[in-house]
C-alpha cells in the first residue's frame, strides 16, 4: 500500500532525494537552513547535508536569486526559495531579465538549471503582501517554466522535474495545501513538465483550476454528481508551458468551460486559458467560456472579507451551474 505523505514533506522529499543523487544541488534562502524554512519546506536538510549545501541567506531576494543565476550558469544546480511569493517582486530584474533570459542571450550555450521556489496563494489572513497569486505575472515572461502543484503526489514529482530542469523553473507552493496528505511512492519519480492531469473525468462541463482550486472544484464536482451533473475537472500543474491539447480535448467532449483561479480576474491566466479555446474550439462550445476569480483588490487581511475574496465552493457550483443553464449555441 502505498504511504501517505503531506504536501509539505514531498516537497522536502523531492529535494533530499535529489541532493543524495546529486552532488551538484544545493539549497540557499532566508531561515532554511537551521530553521527549516518559515513552513518547515526544507527542515532537516541543513544537518543532513551541511551549511555548504543549504544555506542560510540575508534578507535580500534579490541577491538570492542572484546567487542561484551565477551558480547555475557556472555548473551547479541551486534550488533557492524566495519566502513569499509576493517577494518575487523585489528580485523581478534578476528574474525576468538575466534567468529568463541568459540561455537566449548566449545563443543557447548557457544552461540555467535553476529552481526558485516560493509560497503563494491566500486563506491564512497573511493581508496584502503575503497573499497574492501572482501567476500571470511570470507565465508572461519567456524562458521560464511555472508549476502549482496540487497535492503531494504532484508536489513530489514536478519538484523532481524541477530541478532535472536545464532551464529556470519556479514552483509555486500553496500555503492552504501545506497540511493536505495523500498517497505519495517512496522511490523519486519525475512528473514532465508541460503535461495536464484530468483530475476527474466527467461529460457535462470542464472546469480548468490550478493550485488549492482544484481540490475546490473536486469537491463540487461530487456534490453536483449527486444532482446528475457530471464535471470533468483539469489540473494543469505545469501552468508554463501550459498543456492546451489536454484542454481542448475536454472542451470538444464537454461543450461548456469554467476557469478558475485564486488570482484577480482581469489580466489573470484563466483570459489566456479562455482566448485558447475560443481559438481552438470555438465551435464545439455551446456557451461563452467562463471565469471565476478574485475581485480587482487587494487581499484582504480580514478573516471575513478574505473568505468572500477568494473563489469558495459555493461560487464554483455556482459558476457550473450557470455555464449549463445558457442556451446551446
Amino acid at each position: 500500500m502505498t504511504r501517505k505523505l503531506g504536501y509539505v514533506q514531498a516537497f522536502n522529499e523531492a529535494v533530499r532525494q535529489e541532493m543524495e543523487a546529486n552532488d551538484d544541488v544545493f539549497c540557499a534562502g532566508e531561515d532554511i537552513g537551521g530553521f527549516g524554512g518559515v513552513f518547515q519546506t526544507y527542515a532537516g536538510l541543513q544537518k543532513e547535508f551541511g551549511d555548504r549545501r543549504v544555506v542560510d541567506t540575508p534578507i535580500s531576494e534579490q541577491a538570492i536569486i542572484g546567487l542561484g543565476v551565477g551558480a547555475a550558469v557556472t555548473g551547479l544546480r541551486p534550488i533557492v526559495d524566495i519566502m513569499f511569493m509576493d517577494f518575487i517582486c523585489v528580485a523581478f530584474d534578476q528574474i525576468v531579465n538575466q534567468a529568463a533570459k541568459l540561455k537566449y542571450m548566449f545563443g543557447g550555450a548557457a544552461t540555467i538549471p535553476l529552481t526558485i521556489t516560493t509560497g503563494g496563494g491566500g486563506g491564512l489572513s497573511a493581508a496584502a503582501q503575503h497573499s497574492q497569486s501572482l501567476e500571470a505575472l511570470i507565465c508572461h515572461i519567456p524562458g521560464l517554466k511555472v508549476v502549482h502543484p496540487s497535492n503531494p503526489y504532484d508536489m513530489k514529482g514536478l519538484m523532481t522535474s524541477c530541478i532535472r530542469e536545464d532551464n529556470p523553473t519556479i514552483m509555486i507552493k500553496h500555503k492552504r495545501l501545506l497540511g493536505m496528505q495523500g498517497e505519495v511512492p517512496e522511490e523519486p519519480y519525475a512528473i514532465p513538465l508541460g503535461e495536464a492531469k484530468i483530475a476527474r473525468e466527467g461529460s457535462d462541463v470542464t472546469v480548468v483550476a490550478w493550485g488549492r482550486m482544484v481540490n475546490e472544484a473536486l469537491d463540487v464536482a461530487e456534490q453536483l454528481a449527486g444532482d446528475g451533473i457530471d464535471v470533468e475537472v483539469i489540473d494543469p500543474r505545469t501552468l508554463q508551458p501550459l498543456d492546451t491539447a489536454t484542454i481542448i480535448e475536454s472542451v470538444r467532449k464537454t461543450n461548456r468551460v469554467l476557469v478558475v483561479h485564486e488570482a484577480v480576474r482581469f489580466g489573470g491566466l484563466g483570459a489566456e486559458v479562455a482566448a485558447q479555446i475560443q481559438e481552438e474550439a470555438f465551435d464545439h462550445l455551446d456557451a461563452p467560456v467562463g471565469r471565476l476569480a478574485a475581485p480587482f483588490s487587494p487581499v484582504p487581511f480580514s478573516p471575513a472579507l478574505e473568505q468572500h475574496y477568494l473563489p469558495s465552493a459555493d461560487r464554483i457550483a455556482d459558476g457550473i451551474r450557470d455555464a449549463l443553464a445558457r442556451p446551446g449555441a
